[in-house]
């Protein structure tokens, strides 16, 4: 549109060069579909099309090169789940490098697990000129509060990974079909008890923190697969205690409830450091592989282990370069100026607290085990093979699963 405008300018056509700065000023807040906008042509980019490579962020090298401000990126902590070191922050730094950005254009932070320091990124973030910010928030009360500020201050926001219920009716947010995330888990837990022959299963399910909307999703999903197998009582659902993301509290809840109720012959953990926990509690006891199913999520190199060991039945994959990429992507277009194509806002998510549906970006999420791991996770090196496959038994589990 650049060059064309210049070639008008020389053959004196200034009438139609205020009719084409008209229909550029309207079309940069156009169809979500476009592939162009007021600054040129604009790649339309699709969920589905990130891959390990980072080679569809370099597709975004000019839209980058138009933007202004810094891009923040608020995470939470570093305890109630692995990924937010191992896979989060290097992820969306490759992508931004691969997009073209340099190490000022973008901040990442981590908020340790304090709702005060993560307000104090935000502001610093705003003070040194962001122009947005992905929030992956502590809590949905603390996360809209920074949210808010934001907005007021001219800032766009990301929801990354976690929704932020009660944040401005107008952010965008990135991350995997949660309530799917947690079917797979259901899923996933009776396909276990059928393959590992548990007779008249007593499920304990055991939920993530009630403040993290994600978890309550993920429960969504996975109750809805096993309610028909409680209400035709070929299940049993000896109890559901207070969830948390916090591994040591998870293994206190899980002895408590296993003293308490000898009968408990399986467990639904909603992600893999959960389930390490309760299995650390499985095996002081002394209870054989293969006869008492768990559940998790993230891949992380311990559940990877605790499934190849017979301990765990799966885990929920979520390709996090993906998840990264996604936002980065988004993060981009705001930050340009322009409305996202609808090839990457694919969905929409309903804020209860609003009672709005938000504008989404859904990634895929798979259901790992043994039969798959090498075709997926280290197929993707989300985790080394020797780190994976360290020690006698586990080399020897990592050959029976095909994985060299």
């Amino acid at each position: 549109m650049g060059n064309s405008r210049r070639r008008l300018l020389g053959l004196g056509l200034a009438g139609v060069v205020l009719t084409l700065a008209a229909g550029c000023g309207s079309s940069g807040s156009s169809s979500s579909g476009g592939g162009s906008g007021a600054k040129g042509n604009v790649p339309n980019l699709s969920a589905s099309a990130f891959n390990v490579d980072f080679t569809e962020m370099k597709k975004l090298k000019g839209l980058a090169s138009e933007g202004k401000g810094m891009v923040g990126v608020l995470l939470p902590d570093t305890t109630s789940s692995a990924r937010y070191v191992e896979f989060d922050a290097p992820y969306l730094k490759d992508a931004f490098q691969a997009a073209g950005l340099s190490s000022s254009d973008y901040k990442i932070d981590n908020a340790q697990g304090s709702t005060s320091t993560m307000q104090q990124q935000a502001e610093a973030d705003i003070t040194a000129g962001a122009s947005v910010l992905l929030v992956d928030p502590l809590d949905p009360g603390s996360g809209a509060a920074i949210e808010s500020n934001a907005e007021s201050k001219g800032v766009k926001v990301i929801d990354y990974d976690r929704l932020v219920t009660g944040g401005p009716a107008d952010r965008y947010y990135v991350s995997f079909n949660n309530v799917q995330v947690g079917k797979l888990i259901g899923q996933g837990e009776v396909g276990c008890i059928q393959s590992w022959g548990v007779k008249n299963p007593n499920i304990l399910v055991m939920d993530g923190d009630p403040t993290d909307n994600n978890a309550k999703l993920f429960a969504q999903g996975y109750n809805g697969v096993l309610a028909p197998h409680f209400a035709d009582k070929s299940y049993v659902k000896v109890g559901e205690p207070a969830g948390t993301w916090d591994p040591p509290t998870a293994a206190t809840t899980f002895e408590q409830q296993f003293t308490a109720h000898k009968n408990i012959n399986a467990v639904v953990t909603p992600n893999d450091d959960n389930a390490n926990a309760v299995i650390s509690v499985l095996q002081k006891d002394k209870i054989p592989p293969k006869t008492f199913p768990t559940t998790g999520q993230d891949a992380s190199p311990s559940g990877l282990q605790n499934i190849l060991k017979g301990y765990q039945c799966g885990t929920v994959y979520k390709p996090i370069y993906e998840e990264a990429q996604a936002a980065a992507a988004l993060a981009l277009y705001l930050r340009a100026g322009l409305k996202p194509p609808s090839t990457l806002v694919n969905s929409e998510t309903m804020d209860t607290t609003l009672n709005k549906n938000i504008a989404s970006v859904y990634t895929v999420p798979h259901w790992v085990t043994t039969a798959n791991m090498a075709s997926t996770v280290v197929k993707d090196k989300a985790v080394q093979v020797s780190q994976l496959c360290a020690g006698a038994a586990l080399q020897k589990a990592c050959q029976a699963a095909g994985i060299s």
